[in-house]
């Protein structure tokens, strides 16, 4: 064997994993686009963030601190917690393949739903575990899949609470059931990225569930209703057994420290949190009802997106309203990888944004 025509193999099973591939940014020859295929705010970060941003830059050649303290001590402010119980990353994906790569081994199962995010399934199989898919119903997480699905061998369990790309929830009653119905053993990891935007009286975000069980973390996220998707700034809240655990395998300067300064002072400003909110919630309405006005059928959202499913007919279907909004400037999210090849994701966006959408959509389907 001649050893020198060898090269460096990836460990088993990577080569399989379908790489993630994020919404599209450009429309060719178009002068003016409204990207709406990243679920980003359309108001941007709070001037308090940007500030915070600007002060840190003066201080660069300095690394930053490597546990993030100051972040999670306004995080823990805000929300009330321990800060002994919030771990931060770079952004909620570094948190959700921490979690995969210290709680999986070889063989091990992590159950995900049809529509969840991409994510979990990737870090699953990067970590040589099996990702086993649940279905849902009505296009909602169905607890009573998950439970069914769970084996000797599971040891994680991911659900999307809001979910992306539907943007449903399941009520805090179903959630406390599906963990109710777990082995201690396994870690449930409830991912609300989507959290702030809800206006649910029957929703919870985790906090209560993680605060008095060991088995249950949840993850946040500051690049949606915070505008800080650049900096790639995520948090953790769980038992302190599972933060030590993570801290052990984490990158020591995993934050950089403009992230820290700006993500600590946008959790501040939950006046700027509220604006957005309030923002999202009256256009989520708005834009729902215009688009089943004119014959598109929208899964119903409590997230700051719109799921919208085309007719199945020749020059009607997603991709052809994709190419049509494309070259009119308006970006949506194609969710084919997600088990939705006829339907794109909608990204609430300014006044202009939404409504040159729902034009350009009421054109599209007057050409029926």
């Amino acid at each position: 064997m001649n050893l020198a025509l060898k090269s460096p193999a990836p460990r088993s099973g990577i080569l399989d994993i379908a790489a993630y591939v994020p919404g599209k940014e450009h429309a060719p020859g178009v002068a003016k686009v409204h990207k709406l295929s990243s679920n980003e705010t359309p108001l941007g970060a709070s001037p308090r963030a940007i500030e915070a941003f600007r002060k840190a830059a003066f201080n660069l050649e300095r690394y930053p601190d490597g546990q993030a303290n100051a972040l999670k001590e306004a995080i823990a402010a805000v929300h009330g917690l321990n800060p002994a119980n919030v771990l931060c990353g770079n952004g909620s994906d570094e948190l959700l393949g921490l979690l995969c790569h210290t709680y999986l081994g070889p063989g091990d199962e992590g159950i995900v739903t049809e529509h969840g995010f991409l994510v979990y399934r990737i870090q699953i199989t990067a970590s040589g575990g099996i990702p086993v898919t649940v279905k849902e119903r009505d296009e909602r997480v169905d607890v009573d899949a998950i439970l069914a699905a769970v084996t000797e061998r599971t040891k994680i369990v991911f659900i999307a609470n809001p979910a992306n790309p539907t943007g449903t929830y399941i009520p805090v009653d179903e959630v406390r059931r599906l963990h109710a119905g777990l082995p201690a053993g396994v870690l449930l990891v409830l991912d609300a990225a989507y959290a702030e935007y809800v206006r649910r009286n029957d929703y919870e975000a985790g906090l209560e569930l993680v605060s008095s069980n060991r088995n249950v973390v949840m993850t946040r996220t500051f690049s949606k209703i915070y505008g800080l998707a650049g900096l790639r700034i995520g948090w953790m809240y769980a038992p302190r057994d599972v933060v030590e655990a993570l801290d052990r395998v984490r990158g020591p300067f995993n934050l950089n420290a403009p992230a820290i300064a700006a993500g600590a002072a946008a959790i501040r400003d939950q006046a700027f949190v509220a604006a957005a909110a309030d923002h999202n919630h009256t256009w989520l309405a708005k834009v729902g009802q215009a688009l089943t006005d004119i014959g598109l059928r929208v899964t119903p959202s409590v997230t700051n997106f719109v799921l919208i499913h085309f007719p199945e007919e020749a020059g009607m279907s997603a991709s052809d309203a994709d190419a049509y909004l494309t070259s009119r400037g308006f970006i949506l999210r194609a969710v084919g990888a997600y088990g939705f090849p006829n339907a794109l994701r909608m990204t609430i966006g300014s006044e202009e944004a939404n409504e040159g959408v729902v034009a350009a959509l009421t054109e599209f389907m007057g050409r029926k």
